[in-house]
């Protein structure tokens, strides 16, 4: 008699946790499809799409971890304790790598929206150190390009972001 009470205590939990269950890997399905549809369309590097691929996995299965404990009311002092505490940890663990979230961020933008793409010839306009480059590697973390005198330079995506970029016109 007590295990039915529960049942039909929790019912609304249930069923909010078993669609979450369900759209979880739905969404991740529809993500990867459409992430992997525009890297076709823009010709983008396979090894690039499965990097965002990844990060925006990971961010489906943080907002799903929240989603779960907003549907069973988790105690908010509880909840907030638990939060500041994991907050205060990830503040200092990653205070001094604060950049390599923002050169994920950069590399997503860059994925989605830069005008320009592996084997482009461009030209990084700076007043200290000019380069002209061709571009070998976008990365998640760094854009990897070589000079005509055959140097790697390794640029963090979020300076890469910074700067004023020139797009050689292609010759055909």
């Amino acid at each position: 008699m007590m295990d039915y009470e529960v049942l039909r205590e929790y019912t609304p939990q249930i069923i909010a946790t078993a669609v979450a269950v369900v759209l979880l890997p739905l969404l991740k399905y529809a993500s990867r499809k459409l992430v992997k549809k525009y890297g076709t369309l823009a010709h983008k590097p396979q090894a690039r799409v499965r990097q965002i691929r990844y990060v925006i996995g990971v961010i489906l299965n943080m907002t799903f971890i929240v989603c779960i404990a907003v549907i069973w009311s988790v105690n908010s002092q509880n909840l907030l304790l638990w939060l500041s505490s994991v907050l205060a940890f990830l503040g200092v663990a990653l205070f001094a790598q604060w950049s390599m979230l923002s050169n994920i961020t950069a590399g997503i933008v860059m994925f989605f929206s830069a005008p320009f793409h592996v084997g482009n010839s461009i030209r990084i306009i700076d007043k200290d150190i000019p380069i002209e480059a061709t571009i070998e590697i976008i990365g998640t973390f760094y854009t990897h390009i070589r000079t005509s005198d055959d140097e790697l330079v390794v640029i963090p995506n979020s300076l890469f972001l910074q700067k004023i970029v020139g797009i050689k016109k292609e010759r055909s």
